[in-house]
């Protein structure tokens, strides 16, 4: 979602959140654990004679993890915030630095890394943030216009109409 220009010169944050696809193989990873968990279970029950209380309390914290992991993957999940002060990456392995603001930002490339497609902020401290552009649910063209945007608004770069 890209950020709305609000007031004179001033913009709402962007927040970027998983992608569908993403989120798709993120619940099929979970409900996969979850059924080696009730299976795991199951066998001890019939096998160990542990008590079929021990499966009900178990089946009953089962659901209740997919419902809460399902939630927070689904709705709650910002992967990427761009604000006017700078930008905080977050829940992405492998990122580098997780938070900078905007003069801290040397400059931004699109590379691949390990086969995917990103953006790679470069800090003037040599340091990196990367960001696969294949988590984000927006297309790479609109993040990378949108994230030069801020920066350059936080360079105090204007446009020339």
């Amino acid at each position: 979602m890209a950020g709305r220009e609000v007031g004179f010169n001033r913009r709402v944050p962007s927040d970027y959140r998983l992608s569908q696809p993403v989120v798709v193989r993120m619940m099929g990873a979970l409900l996969s654990v979850l059924g080696v968990v009730v299976l795991l279970m199951t066998l001890a029950v019939g096998l160990l004679g542990v008590p079929t209380a021990v499966l009900s309390i178990g089946f009953v914290l089962v659901v209740l993890l997919l419902l809460g992991g399902g939630f927070l993957v689904v709705r709650g999940v910002t992967l990427v915030r761009l604000d006017d002060a700078g930008y905080r990456v977050r829940l992405v392995r492998g990122a580098g630095v997780h938070q900078a603001r905007w003069t801290d930002v040397e400059d931004v490339v699109a590379t691949t890394v390990a086969g995917e497609r990103c953006v790679v902020l470069r800090l003037r401290d040599g340091r990196t943030t990367t960001v696969p552009v294949r988590l984000l649910a927006t297309s790479p063209d609109a993040f990378v216009k949108d994230l030069q945007g801020h920066l350059n608004r936080g360079h105090g770069y204007r446009r020339i109409n």
